[in-house]
């Protein structure tokens, strides 16, 4: 469990490197207890990757890892590295190639069309391999991202609600421009009409001991931060 960590963390230094740092160590151990093999002979896809501290952490492990974003926001270190620029809205991720395992933290609730992109995955996956798939789904208490908790009012009204009470501030989410409700029971629902993908393991991502919580219908929504799953690919192309 890391999100008091993650809480301190934020409360005094915001979302610096280190409060990334925190969630990709604990995500690996987390991708690393359902199996799945990290090492030489890995070849994976830290995908929306920011500043790339995840596929970082990755290459620490053997791992030869390639990064890809809308623009290259990469740590002057990692800079060499390769990288390729997608819109994943646009885009088809066949470009990218194929790989063990790809990465996406924290990505699919700024997509506008994130059934597309879930139907499009297994193309980025080798047979038998894995995507760990990571989100803040909207019900959650981050749901709205800096206008939580007022996006319980909806999407259409929350954020316009944090703007009447932080006057003189601005956002940097807009509700279907910037961010996209998503729901977990929907998402899980659409990887099991998919017989390509299949998914592993399940848990909210800051609590992962609470994995039973990701089986409770409409709960989840509410008592889940962040949404974790490993989804493996189970086929040849179709």
């Amino acid at each position: 469990m890391i999100i008091h960590k993650l809480i301190l963390q934020h409360l005094k230094h915001k979302d610096d490197a280190d409060f990334y740092l925190l969630q990709a160590l604990d995500a690996i151990r987390w991708i690393q207890g359902g199996g799945t093999v990290l090492d030489s002979k890995t070849e994976a896809l830290d995908l929306g990757c920011g500043h790339g501290v995840f596929g970082s952490e990755l290459q620490k492990l053997g791992c030869k890892v390639s990064f890809a974003d809308e623009q290259n926001y990469l740590y002057d270190e990692l800079k060499d590295c390769p990288f390729s620029a997608i819109d994943l809205d646009n885009e088809d991720v066949g470009k990218l190639g194929q790989f063990d395992l790809v990465v996406c933290s924290n990505v699919l609730e700024h997509l506008a069309k994130p059934f597309d992109f879930l139907s499009s995955a297994h193309k980025m996956l080798k047979p038998g391999g894995r995507l760990y798939l990571s989100w803040t789904n909207w019900l959650s208490p981050w749901g709205g991202h800096d206008f939580s908790p007022w996006h319980y009012f909806g999407p259409k009204r929350g954020h316009l609600i944090w703007d009447k009470l932080h006057k003189g501030s601005k956002r940097i989410h807009t509700p279907f421009e910037t961010l996209y409700p998503t729901y977990i029971g929907e998402t899980l629902a659409h990887i099991r009409r998919d017989p390509q993908l299949k998914v592993r393991r399940a848990a909210p991502r800051y609590y992962s001991e609470f994995s039973f919580f990701v089986r409770l219908p409409v709960l989840r929504e509410f008592i889940t931060w962040n949404c974790a799953l490993l989804i493996e690919r189970l086929t040849q192309d179709v």
